[in-house]
């Protein structure tokens, strides 16, 4: 395993964490808990945003650039 699949798999890994985070503040039955949880997605999103910028910089995640015509197929089904 090399350096790029190891930080593939810690990216993976630190977005299904802010998935759960996120639901656990969304599920949240008390104040405090909900204020727990949003602190552990924003240090959660953090990591995550610096894993990509990591990877971005060597030219492991080179996000696809979406075409004209299919963002304006999405704005139109939205703003029908």
């Amino acid at each position: 395993m090399d350096d790029k699949n190891v930080m593939e798999n810690l990216l993976n890994l630190e977005k299904g964490a802010c998935d759960l985070f996120l639901h656990g503040s969304i599920e949240s039955s008390t104040p405090e808990v909900t204020q727990c949880f949003r602190g552990a997605l924003n240090e959660s999103l953090g990591m995550q945003g610096q894993i990509y910028s990591e990877m971005s910089g060597k030219g492991w995640y080179q996000p696809d650039c979406a075409e004209q015509q299919k963002m304006q197929q999405v704005r139109d089904k939205f703003c029908a």
